[in-house]
């Protein structure tokens, strides 16, 4: 599909992986309008890169439904990414109510907000934390049970059941003809990448303390996540979101885009990668203190996005670190860090599309 001239709303474009869609989109001569809170008051991605510059941006609280409808309303867009979000577990912990009211309110009124307009696509960003964790050492389906120990997870888990409901109640696919939305969620597994300022997230903790020559003191060495580049997963996205335009419902269901099996590793295995990447002595320690309760190994399987939409993961894990630990010392170095991030979108996608090529029919 050419993105070029198409009419995209993205939630959540002052955020991490919000950001990295709306210059990825950019790239690709997208007409976009974002609808998000403003950037933290720290470093972000959104500055650091400009992100603005190329769109058009609106501030506001994706609570506030009477602005989202209207500003969407306005916009007409084809497509809409939902990637706005409280995103963190431990902060869950702290604002359990706020946690909800953002990410489980927060989808039903984006989806209101649809329901008004003449979108074609839509892709709603859950997370792979929404399924019943019991500690396997397999990979979880898009078909096993949702759940989630802490508010954070529990409420992803709710804005899955709430996809569901309006799929079924306002864009079935039975009754396509009438509301033209194909509507799909999506669930990525740890993305790591230049830009992620957050608090505690490994990789931004690891580059924050490397960069001041401190040690970076880590929670939970020996769980398991599946970290993932986040240009990897908003692919998926992508992806998705032109299958959902070009056939219109056949792929509204739920997603999995994670790393293959070598990129499920453990959190000193990745500190270990980073340090290295970095030098300068960097390093971290353990810490002592007592620490709310996450999930100690988490894996997705996403052998349907492979099938149905031809959706592999292309960058294994080390150079993803390596990527990322060069666009932090890029931001240290004073570089330009609009060109710098578009470059690696370019030179990621020139990589997928080689991959494509070398692939036999």
């Amino acid at each position: 599909m050419n993105w070029n001239g198409k009419r995209v709303f993205l939630t959540g474009h002052t955020g991490f992986k919000g950001g990295w869609m709306s210059l990825w989109l950019q790239l690709q001569g997208s007409e976009i309008c974002g609808y998000s809170l403003s950037p933290p008051a720290t470093t972000n991605l959104f500055e650091d890169a400009s992100v603005a510059l190329g769109m058009h941006s609106v501030i506001g609280d994706i609570q506030d439904v009477s602005l989202l409808s209207s500003t969407m309303a306005a916009f007409r867009p084809e497509v809409v990414f939902h990637f706005a979000a409280q995103p963190l577990v431990r902060r869950s912990y702290r604002d359990p109510l706020g946690t909800y009211a953002t990410n489980v309110m927060g989808t039903a009124n984006l989806l209101e907000a649809v329901r008004d307009t003449s979108v074609r696509a839509v892709v709603i960003v859950t997370s792979d934390k929404c399924y019943e964790n019991r500690e396997w050492d397999w990979s979880y389906g898009e078909v096993d049970r949702l759940g989630g120990y802490d508010p954070y997870s529990s409420s992803k888990a709710c804005a899955e059941l709430i996809v569901s409901a309006y799929r079924n109640s306002f864009f079935n696919p039975s009754d396509y003809r009438s509301h033209g939305v194909a509507l799909a969620s999506v669930r990525a597994g740890n993305v790591i990448g230049g830009g992620d300022w957050a608090e505690d997230r490994l990789v931004p903790d690891a580059m924050r303390a490397f960069a001041a020559g401190s040690p970076v003191r880590i929670r939970n060495p020996r769980a398991i996540r599946p970290w993932q580049h986040v240009l990897e997963p908003l692919r998926g996205y992508i992806l998705l979101a032109e299958s959902l335009c070009e056939n219109g419902p056949r792929h509204g269901e739920s997603w999995n885009f994670g790393p293959d099996p070598s990129g499920a590793q453990p959190v000193d295995w990745v500190l270990r990668e980073l340090a290295a990447s970095w030098g300068d002595g960097a390093r971290w320690e353990l810490e002592s203190a007592a620490q709310p309760h996450e999930a100690q190994s988490l894996k997705l399987d996403c052998s349907k996005a492979a099938a149905r939409l031809q959706w592999r993961p292309q960058l294994p894990l080390r150079r993803a670190l390596e990527i990322t630990v060069d666009w932090y010392r890029a931001k240290l170095h004073g570089e330009e860090m609009r060109a710098f991030t578009c470059n690696q979108i370019r030179e990621y996608t020139s990589l997928t599309r080689s991959m494509a090529t070398s692939v036999p029919a």
